[in-house]
């Protein structure tokens, strides 16, 4: 059962929430108002708000789920943040490893760490590596995500800030792309989203175009339901293997 509003993936585990900003794309970050939204709500979990907390109650969440799932690990939080010991990072990789009936995606904006952690650790086989690519000075994760040995490696491009011109996607399975949401949202534009999708046909990469956000193609700012995940005259949501 999908349990997520996240059209690429169908759970969410979250056994780190909260972060700190790291770049352009983290300036009007979802999880965050979405922490302090369940803090007012009263949910334990986030009685810190957006202040980053482990939870090792959560550790072994997947194991309740026997039914496979595809799993965006830490969507509230980011697992390679550098004040996550890597003695927790190898408890979810525990879990990950034990419950090979579930996919999981780890998506990172802090892909030094990420390969950092990984240079002494070996990568779960159900486990797709991600990296966000929301403007042209975060291009350079993709050079360190592609030498991982990961079952899957895929590009985080959302919310998608500018053009992204030129992308080497050699090693890179599959490119998510993606406007903004929210009253703050900055605009994307269509030959931004239209150039990355031709670069990722041309280098055999799978290519999902999650939604417009808040601007819509024609450049005006609405409900993003009503702008929704159309370009070029169609729905475009590929995923490896499928």
């Amino acid at each position: 059962m999908k349990t997520t509003r996240i059209e690429w993936t169908d759970k969410t585990w979250n056994p780190i929430t909260g972060c700190t900003k790291v770049s352009a794309g983290c300036f009007n970050c979802y999880a965050e108002v979405m922490s302090r939204r369940l803090k007012a709500m009263g949910q334990a979990k986030y009685r810190d708000g957006f202040k980053l907390s482990l939870h090792e109650e959560n550790l072994q969440e997947p194991l309740r789920w026997k039914s496979p799932h595809t799993i965006f690990v830490c969507s509230m939080s980011d697992l390679f943040h550098e004040d996550v010991p890597f003695s927790f990072i190898d408890e979810i990789m525990k879990t990950i490893n034990v419950t090979p009936w579930h996919r999981y995606q780890l998506l990172t904006k802090r892909a030094k760490r990420m390969t950092e952690y990984f240079q002494t650790h070996e990568i779960p086989q159900n486990a797709w590596l991600g990296v966000t690519v929301e403007a042209k000075s975060s291009k350079n994760r993709i050079d360190l995500l592609r030498n991982l040995e990961a079952p899957i490696r895929f590009l985080s491009c959302e919310p998608l800030l500018e053009d992204l011109e030129d992308l080497n996607l050699a090693n890179i399975d599959w490119v998510i792309v993606g406007g903004e949401s929210g009253t703050k949202a900055r605009p994307m534009k269509e030959e931004w989203a239209l150039l990355i999708k031709k670069q990722a046909e041309e280098q055999g990469a799978a290519f999902f175009f999650k939604q417009w956000g808040t601007w819509g193609s024609d450049g005006v700012k609405r409900n993003k339901h009503v702008n929704g995940k159309m370009i070029d005259g169609k729905i475009y949501q590929e995923i490896p293997g499928k």
